[in-house]
């Protein structure tokens, strides 16, 4: 049932950003680094708990089409699983300070001693809401499913909530004249 609401929540949001998104977005942020803190496993559901650490590069608007940016990341638990991706997210702001970042990407998933996904290859989607502060640093909370999408013979799924931190950059690709 829950998995039902997420998907639906899910694709509500999608809409959303696709309606309201270019009308409120004039996006000029910088890249980001994102750190994140927080838990897995046991929010949403009975499952094995873990901590969760990830660190995220998020491009800026060099990368940018249609207001979505591409990103690359890694995650660890505490019990030895990791996971990294490449995904899109792209922002809807809510005034100056108050932004809604959705994204969805594909990545590979090993277990350690945690928690079994049913497939090394597992998709992530998720929201962040943060606070924009003036030097565009973001503070906020991230909520994010990853699943197999039943690839595998089982698709147990499993949630993080973190606390986010996004700190800008300057870009990558810039040129430095």
């Amino acid at each position: 049932m829950f998995r039902k609401a997420l998907k639906f929540s899910f694709s509500v949001a999608i809409v959303l950003w696709l309606a309201v998104g270019p009308a409120v977005a004039g996006n000029k942020d910088p890249a980001f680094i994102k750190l994140g803190a927080g838990d897995a496993g046991s929010v949403f559901a009975d499952r094995d708990q873990a901590g969760v650490f990830s660190i995220e590069y998020r491009a800026g608007p060099e990368l940018e089409f249609f207001h979505i940016r591409p990103s690359l990341g890694a995650f660890g638990t505490t019990d030895a699983s990791i996971y990294g991706w490449f995904g899109l997210s792209g922002d809807i702001f809510f005034g100056r300070r108050i932004v809604l970042t959705l994204g969805s990407a594909v990545g590979f998933y090993l277990d350690g001693e945690g928690q079994d996904l049913g497939h090394v290859l597992e998709f992530r989607s998720g929201l962040d809401l943060a606070y924009r502060f003036d030097n565009r640093s973001r503070l906020g909370i991230g909520v994010t499913h990853l699943s197999n999408a039943n690839i595998g013979e089982k698709n147990p799924g499993t949630e993080t909530v973190m606390l986010i931190y996004s700190h800008p950059l300057k870009s990558l690709f810039s040129d430095s004249k």
